[in-house]
């Protein structure tokens, strides 16, 4: 692994992404709820555009330690502007227009703690740096793909944990027991393996109906099928050997057994197949936001946010798919190395 750059490279993108999706909100400018306060002045500017933004406040209210891993609600009015007066008891914006049209909003400056200009400037306004730039609706898009690695990583895990356990479910009943036993759950393997995995998960999510839970479930009820192949076959070859027959003589419950001492020993397989999974769950997940059928608007899904702006790869904003697409692709990239490279290892 010392002189595998490739993994090494997977491992620290995998990394950074976890670290992402715990601590979102402290890296992202825009705290609020889903990264969905809209401007629509500046809606579509380019990677690295900056403005001046006033925060007007709409209440009072102190964030506290869950909005930092949940996001606010939203507590300001922004506005993106290029100069500011007060007239009287009112303060006077001069707005950032995509026209170049001269707009101009009054604001009473009883919504501030002072009516002091110099004091609101130091206090309300600040230069902001779109990275990503910003999307149709004027959201800033490095906040919203910030977000969508938190989507992407708790769909993966979630349905890797249902697959999961449902895979090693039946590959030990079959495995292990055998017999009748044995040929149904073959007959239930070959079933959901007959099933393209897509139109499986199309089918189970639009039961359940659309939603982000419901997007878990299905995932994770359409990829066990593989876990149960992996764990099945290799059931059957552990339980031959010498030291499973030397425990049941010693007596010991088919659920010790099978807990304690074939478990342990397949646990490699599994979870190579794990992170398998963890990357075609990534993508089914967002194939159905692409098809309007995943999580939905304004929860931020990298396949949503393809599906958004995918024209405008034609008409001169093609960073708006490109962005989320890239970070979508190397996060699946990396699990797939990941688990291709440790099985050649383990020789699955």
């Amino acid at each position: 692994m010392k002189n595998n750059i490739p993994l090494r490279l997977s491992f620290l993108y995998i990394g950074f992404c976890f670290f992402a999706a715990l601590f979102t909100y402290f890296l992202i400018p825009d705290k609020t709820t889903h990264a969905n306060s809209m401007n629509l002045r500046i809606q579509s500017e380019k990677p690295g555009f900056k403005t001046k933004i006033i925060k007007v406040p709409l209440k009072d209210y102190k964030m506290n330690f869950f909005d930092f891993f949940i996001g606010s609600e939203k507590i300001y009015n922004e506005y993106p502007i290029s100069d500011l007066n007060t007239v009287g008891d009112k303060l006077n914006l001069k707005l950032v227009s995509s026209d170049d049209e001269s707009v101009e909003k009054l604001i009473d400056l009883n919504v501030f703690k002072s009516s002091n200009l110099n004091y609101i400037v130091d206090n309300y306004v600040e230069e902001r740096t779109y990275l990503f730039g910003t999307d149709i609706y004027g959201r800033d898009l490095f906040s919203r793909v910030m977000l969508g690695t938190r989507v992407s990583l708790s769909i993966g895990l979630m349905a890797v944990l249902i697959s999961t356990v449902l895979g090693v479910f039946f590959g030990v009943l079959g495995g292990y027991f055998g017999g009748y036993l044995d040929k149904v759950v073959v007959w239930i393997i070959n079933v959901f393996w007959s099933i393209p995995t897509l139109l499986l998960v199309i089918a189970i999510s639009i039961s359940l109906g659309k939603g982000f839970w419901q997007v878990y479930i299905a995932i994770g009820c359409s990829v066990w099928v593989e876990v149960a192949r992996i764990v099945r076959g290799k059931i059957m070859s552990e339980k031959a050997k010498d030291y499973i027959v030397a425990v049941k003589v010693l007596g010991l419950s088919n659920l010790r057994i099978i807990i304690y001492h074939i478990l342990p020993n397949i646990i490699g397989p599994i979870l190579i197949i794990a992170a398998t999974n963890f990357a075609s769950s990534i993508l089914l997940e967002s194939g159905l936001s692409f098809l309007g059928i995943g999580t939905q608007p304004p929860m931020p899904s990298w396949g949503y946010m393809i599906k958004e702006n995918y024209q405008y790869i034609l008409l001169g904003n093609a960073y708006l798919a490109l962005i989320p697409g890239i970070f979508l692709m190397l996060l699946v990239t990396s699990f797939m190395y990941i688990s291709n490279y440790y099985s050649e290892k383990i020789k699955i």
